[in-house]
């Protein structure tokens, strides 16, 4: 197979950054995909850049032209995923995928059919054609919902595929 070919590189924890720097220093086409992630610390909230990917990192090499065995002695990196003694590789089409959703160098989400104050019906098993309310989305496919039990209303993370239907809102 000629032409670039993009490998997966892992880099030293919370290093990314400094291996994408000193690989295209070296000549690598190097591709941390980055996704805008909400913290919180000391009871404040911001939203800041972070890998998609933790650890782990993507750099384009035309086995033809370029070495891969540099890669393993840049700073900020860890080694290279590979299969038996060669980098293994990921197709281009992936790459492009991630690429394509980027906006100012940050990988957007698809949209959610959900948002906040909307009715929705529950497909859990004990909760099974129950309807409660959204009143949280999370980033990790997980909705903050508002339902009744006991005749008491409970707050309850459920994953988003709990959802059967959408009801109202």
């Amino acid at each position: 197979m000629s032409g670039p070919q993009w490998v997966v590189v892992r880099s030293q924890p919370h290093r990314e950054n400094v291996a994408v720097r000193n690989l295209v220093r070296q000549g690598f086409e190097a591709y941390c995909p980055m996704l805008l992630r909400r913290v919180r610390h000391a009871r404040q909230t911001r939203d800041v850049r972070r890998p998609m990917f933790p650890g782990y990192l993507f750099v384009g090499i035309d086995r033809e032209t370029q070495r891969w065995r540099p890669i393993l002695s840049t700073y900020g990196v860890c080694g290279v995923v590979t299969t038996g003694a060669s980098p293994g590789s990921v197709p281009d089409a992936f790459i492009e995928a991630l690429r394509a959703r980027e906006v100012d160098g940050l990988i957007v989400r698809p949209g959610t059919p959900f948002h906040l104050g909307q009715t929705v019906r529950l497909n859990l098993p004990a909760f099974d054609g129950l309807v409660a309310e959204i009143i949280g989305l999370d980033d990790n496919e997980r909705l903050l919902i508002l339902m009744t039990v006991l005749n008491r209303p409970v707050k309850v993370r459920v994953p988003v595929a709990a959802v059967s239907e959408i009801v109202g809102g």
